[in-house]
Formats: C-alpha cells, sequence, structure tokens
C-alpha cells in the first residue's frame, strides 16, 4: 500500500506548474512549495506536471528542480519526479558505471528484476536501451565478472507470469533441484538460473516454502552455508527479493540508517522507489526487525527538506 496522501481534489497540472515556477523565482528557492506539490502527487500526475511545465515555459522541469536544488534532497525529488521506469534505468547505470563494483552497488538491478512487476522490468529495459543507446544486458557483461554477469542477465532477462498460479508439484521438485545445486555448491547451474529466472514469484515463494518443509532450512540460510562469496550473496539477494520484498526493503532502510553515519542513496533509492507500492507494508517488516518505528528513525537520522520530503513520501504532514 502507498503512503503518499493525494488530496481528493488536487490542483490542476497548469496549477501545479505555476506553484512551481514561482517557487524557483526571486531570492532563494521555495523548498516548501516544492514539497507540497510533488511530494503529494502519483506519478501520472508527476509526469503530467512534466509535460505541462515545459509547455508554459519551455523549460525541463528536471533541468530546472537540479538547478535550483542540492545534495541528497535534490536527488531524492528527481528520483521522485521522473517516471519509475527512466528512474531505476538511471539507477542501474549508475550502478554499472561505478569504477569498483561490489554486490552492494548491483543491489539495485536485482531489486529491478525481483521486486518489481514483469512490465516495469520491461519499462526499465526500454528506457535504459533509449537513454544509454546499449541494452541493459549488454552494461551489465561488460561492467561485472562473467559469473554474476551469468546471474544478473538471467533475471533481467526475464518476463515472467504475474498472475497467482502455483503448482505445488513444480514447487516440491523445484525445491530438490535447488538443495541439489546448493549441496554440490554448484549455484550457477542452468536449472537453478532457470527456477530463479523464469518463474512467476508465487510460484517461487512456493518453493522456497516447500524447500524449508524438506529440509528444514530456509533457502537463503543454505545458500549463505555454501560461503562467503559474492555468488552466495547475490543470490541470497535474489531469494529475499522474491521471497518478500518487503522485509528486504525494510533491511535496506535499517541498514542505512542504524549505526555510524547514515546512507543516504540506499535511504532515498528504498523510499522513494517503494513510497507508492508497498511502504505501508515495509513500515510493518522494519518494526517486526528492529522493534522500533520507520519514521522515527528517518527523522533521526536526516534532517531540512531532505527529512521532510522523505517525511512527505512516508505521508506524514509537513
Amino acid at each position: 500500500m502507498s503512503t503518499i496522501r493525494v488530496s481528493d481534489t488536487v490542483p490542476s497540472p497548469t496549477e501545479d506548474s505555476h506553484t512551481l515556477k514561482e517557487a524557483f523565482q526571486g531570492f532563494g528557492t521555495d523548498e516548501k512549495a516544492i514539497i507540497k506539490v510533488l511530494g503529494a502527487r502519483t506519478a501520472r500526475q508527476r509526469r503530467e506536471i512534466r509535460d505541462t511545465y515545459q509547455q508554459l515555459y519551455n523549460e525541463n522541469l528536471i533541468d530546472a528542480l537540479f538547478s535550483e536544488l542540492s545534495g541528497d534532497f535534490r536527488k531524492a525529488v528527481i528520483l521522485w519526479t521522473i517516471d519509475p521506469p527512466e528512474r531505476d534505468a538511471k539507477l542501474a547505470n549508475e550502478a554499472l558505471q561505478k569504477k569498483k563494483i561490489g554486490i552492494k552497488n548491483l543491489k539495485v538491478i536485482v531489486e529491478i528484476a525481483c521486486a518489481s512487476s514483469p512490465h516495469h522490468l520491461m519499462a526499465v529495459r526500454q528506457a535504459y536501451s533509449s537513454l544509454f543507446d546499449c541494452s541493459l544486458e549488454e552494461d551489465i557483461v561488460s561492467a561485472v565478472p562473467p559469473l554474476i554477469a551469468k546471474v544478473l542477465v538471467a533475471l533481467v532477462r526475464s518476463y515472467r507470469y504475474d498472475k497467482e498460479l502455483v503448482d505445488p508439484n513444480v514447487a516440491n521438485s523445484e525445491a530438490v533441484l535447488l538443495h541439489e545445486a546448493i549441496q554440490k555448491k554448484k549455484l550457477d547451474l542452468d536449472h537453478v538460473l532457470y527456477i530463479l529466472g523464469t518463474r512467476n514469484f508465487y510460484q517461487l515463494r512456493e518453493t522456497f516454502k516447500s524447500y524449508k518443509e524438506k529440509f528444514k532450512n530456509p533457502v537463503e540460510k543454505d545458500i549463505k552455508n555454501c560461503g562467503n562469496g559474492d555468488l552466495e550473496s547475490l543470490l541470497r539477494m535474489v531469494v529475499s527479493c522474491i521471497d518478500c520484498p518487503e522485509k528486504h526493503f525494510a533491511e535496506v532502510i535499517g541498514t542505512s540508517v542504524i549505526g555510524f553515519g547514515t546512507d543516504e542513496d540506499s535511504l532515498t533509492r528504498a523510499i522513494v522507489s517503494r513510497a507508492e507500492i508497498d511502504m505501508m507494508k515495509i513500515r510493518g517488516e522494519y518494526f517486526n526487525l528492529y522493534k522500533t518505528n520507520l519514521d522515527g528513525a528517518v527523522i533521526d537520522d536526516t534532517s531540512g527538506d531532505y527529512r521532510d520530503f522523505l517525511m512527505t513520501l512516508l505521508g506524514a504532514r509537513i
């Protein structure tokens, strides 16, 4: 469930565009007005505002936001304002362009492939090709080691069935196949990638459930027992995103705010990408994991306009 608050009567895109233009003019920028408008609009409404703003002022709204804002606040607002497929395409490209790519950097690609709808994944791939003149798969293959690339390409190429269709017999047999691969420590076998990369999410959750019933451990725990290499870490992440995306993103937020310092990029990504999807459920998973309130954790670890914007996406009235 979404956490953004959209009022019953929303100003027209023209009115919102005028409000934003006024926020950019004069001495300084009216950040509160920007938060009030963009933080309380759906993806469709934000697209209409961008199109209208361009028509009215012959200026790209994203360029205006980039010019007027700064820091983590600017990054969060821009990621929220652009279309979700374009946002995820840019996040994936940013991860693949890093000089030293670790598994943590690749988390965004796993999330796009395993915690999003099949339609969204296809839209991201299309946006990626349009933005960067090559396919997402090409950049994965050129940027990461072959074994990790093999897994990621299998995931992003997938077009899963998106309805709740489950075959218990398939779940039982594929749980056995996964267990055999884990026991032999051959996690990159083609049938493993076929199972994880093609089955619909409901079927995979049934398979993971069957695995635990048959072999007493969650599949991700047995994968971890295979070793602490990049392949094991990547596959645990895949299973986590598929099995319970809400718990996965609760852990992303928890890791970003707990301890010394704050990982603003991860915090921004989690809240911006899930505010319109399942943030209410993420709140519940966060409390189950950490026995504390997600909103309070965000307030304690952020400040200023950046904090106000994230809290607006979480449903707070600023």
